[in-house]
């Protein structure tokens, strides 16, 4: 019986690769080499993977720390070998030129990735990337006052409002009290 069962779920899942592999180019989105210089100069324009510059010069650094503590009197030698190496490497930031340019061209097409360029190239674009971080910091400080403001305003009046209602639902000073006994 457990053999039948495990026979069905291979069947079963089986027939969900063969579907998968028939269906694969379907899913695959073909994008052509202007394609992805569109998505290139988009990503140059944005500077969107300049912050990824740091990386092999931090990790340079972090080894030679690392090797220097273990080995102080192989000072000279670490120092050279690792930049060495690092420069050797250098040439691999290419790969992740490709694959952003890669992402970008699977979600935008050849002609938006052209309007992004063109936008964020102009001087209004280049304003926006140099001083967007700085408009931002602005919005979210405004945005901080507002959010106390109306979160002071909301407890504010639903105070009032909830005293109004208990003061009306208290019985009138003076009116009847309750009979002594």
């Amino acid at each position: 019986m457990k053999i039948v069962k495990s026979s069905r779920r291979l069947a079963a899942l089986a027939g969900a690769l063969a579907l998968l592999t028939v269906a694969q180019p379907a899913f695959a989105q073909e994008i052509s080499d202007s394609h992805l210089a569109a998505a290139r100069t988009a990503i140059g324009a944005l500077g969107a993977t300049a912050e990824f510059d740091v990386i092999l010069p931090q990790a340079a650094q972090a080894l030679k720390t690392e090797l220097i503590q273990k080995n102080p009197d192989m000072q000279a030698d670490i120092i050279e070998i690792v930049d060495k190496t690092a420069l050797s490497l250098a040439a691999r930031r290419g790969d992740l030129e490709r694959e952003a340019g890669l992402a970008y061209a699977r979600v935008f097409t050849e002609q938006q990735l052209n309007e992004i360029a063109t936008f964020y190239q102009s001087e209004t674009g280049k304003k926006l990337i140099s001083d967007g971080a700085i408009v931002m910091r602005e919005v979210y400080r405004a945005a901080e006052i507002w959010q106390n403001g109306i979160a002071r305003d909301l407890a504010q009046q639903v105070a009032t409002e909830l005293q109004q209602r208990f003061e009306a639902a208290k019985p009138a000073e003076g009116g009847e009290q309750p009979a002594q006994q």
